[in-house]
């Protein structure tokens, strides 16, 4: 378990408040000048040393990301850091309570990574309906602005960096960095083909790199107390720490920030008070997100919870929103409910996936009920296949993997549940 004095994020359940006398009084912003001066390429090189993967559900590696911008500015096009705040993966509410409580330490992570990637401004989306972190954000910005931390020769630099705020209206697909940058650009948010990959060609054509909120909020603190100590926390190539959000059967839903690597049930039962009616009531768990396939009982008493330990699992960690379901949950009912979320949020761009997702929905909603046939599981299975990997983007594959991980492992209860509505309609 995550000890006290390596927490990154002391007020995430908002105890103190977001002000940026708070804010210093926690440690922030303290020596940011001094972290500046050490260089862009140090400062790029430790985040790579820190091992520190991307925290909005792809698992980058962060530092290897910066390092594919430019160093020198080509045809006097400048680069860019966007900060994706879109957060709207079901179960996931991570980014929000960083936005509400912790609001510098994103700013002066937007100020070191700009900096390090040579950025000439930062560009923070956030979702529509987060009106109050909205509000709570730019309080932070205003505040970073007066005090010299951020803008003109920021914190004493000789750095310029201007930060702004964009609210988003709401759309699901605009969480994926491209269509991020088209609906910046105040087109129609739609992901755009790769390559050109955002370090090539991002925001109006120049150099960008996209970044999730905790992503960048870990950056001053990494910097501050140094890559080794990042790199010693959790698991080989799946260091650090990392904030779960554990919602559905469990006593105490919560958000808790714990090392990397953690086991699933450790997590639980220490943090969220148990599976409601003990461990063994468990009938599934969804670990990271709604985009991810489910893990049975059988996987969750042992699973560590990391990127690589769930990949071979054939699940993901995602964006670590766990979603505990009990014995008294539909489960087919579950992966239906989400697959009606995928094709509501299709943008219609890809044929497999603006076709494929509803199809796969209305089958979805038909084995609710078992009025299908045993062969239309291996018909649905095969559209999975067809849709996953085969679209623009990863919209496809977070449709096709819940329904996938529900065949793998309750393909039984589906059956069942035609084999008797079968037989009710016979005996009619």
């Amino acid at each position: 378990m995550l000890k006290d004095q390596d927490r990154i994020f002391t007020n995430i359940y908002g105890h103190e408040g977001a002000d940026l006398k708070s804010a210093k009084a926690r440690g922030d912003w303290d020596g940011t000048k001094k972290l500046m001066q050490k260089g862009q390429d140090v400062i790029i090189e430790e985040v790579k040393a820190s091992d520190l993967r991307g925290r909005g559900g792809a698992g980058f590696s962060t530092g290897m990301k910066w390092s594919f911008m430019p160093k020198e500015s080509k045809n006097g096009k400048p680069s860019y850091l966007v900060i994706n705040a879109d957060e709207s993966e079901p179960g996931t509410c991570k980014d929000r309570d960083i936005l509400r409580h912790e609001p510098h330490k994103l700013v002066e992570g937007a100020l070191l990574a700009s900096f390090a990637i040579r950025a000439r401004a930062c560009y923070i989306y956030i979702r529509g309906e987060f009106y109050n972190e909205a509000v709570a954000l730019q309080k932070a910005i205003d505040e970073a602005y007066d005090d010299g931390l951020i803008g003109k020769n920021a914190c004493g630099s000789g750095y310029d960096l201007d930060v702004y705020l964009h609210r988003g209206a709401g759309a699901y697909i605009c969480g994926e960095e491209t269509a991020l940058l088209e609906s910046l650009e105040g087109k129609k948010g739609q992901p755009r083909l790769k390559p050109p990959f955002p370090a090539g060609a991002g925001l109006y054509g120049c150099p960008t790199t996209v970044n999730n909120v905790e992503t960048i909020a870990v950056v001053p603190t990494i910097l501050r107390r140094g890559a080794k100590w990042f790199a010693a926390l959790g698991r080989p190539k799946n260091t650090g720490t990392k904030l779960f959000c554990i919602s559905g059967h469990v006593e105490n839903p919560c958000n808790v920030e714990e090392e990397m690597g953690i086991t699933l049930r450790e997590l639980i039962e220490k943090h969220a008070g148990g599976v409601r009616g003990g461990w063994d009531n468990l009938l599934a768990v969804i670990p990271g997100g709604s985009s991810v396939p489910l893990i049975p009982k059988s996987i969750c008493d042992t699973i560590h919870m990391d990127f690589d330990s769930l990949r071979a699992v054939k699940s993901g960690l995602g964006t670590a929103a766990v979603i505990v379901m009990d014995k008294s949950t539909d489960v087919v009912r579950a992966i239906e409910r989400l697959s009606h979320f995928y094709m509501h949020e299709s943008c219609g761009q890809c044929t497999p996936c603006r076709e494929g997702t509803g199809w796969m929905w209305r089958v979805m909603k038909r084995l609710v009920k078992g009025d299908a046939t045993v062969s239309e599981i291996d018909d649905l299975l095969e559209v999975t296949t067809q849709v996953e990997g085969h679209t623009i983007c990863a919209l496809g594959d977070a449709a096709a993997w819940p329904i996938q991980g529900l065949i793998r492992h309750f393909r039984p209860e589906i059956e069942r549940r035609i084999k008797e509505f079968s037989g009710k309609r016979n005996a009619a």
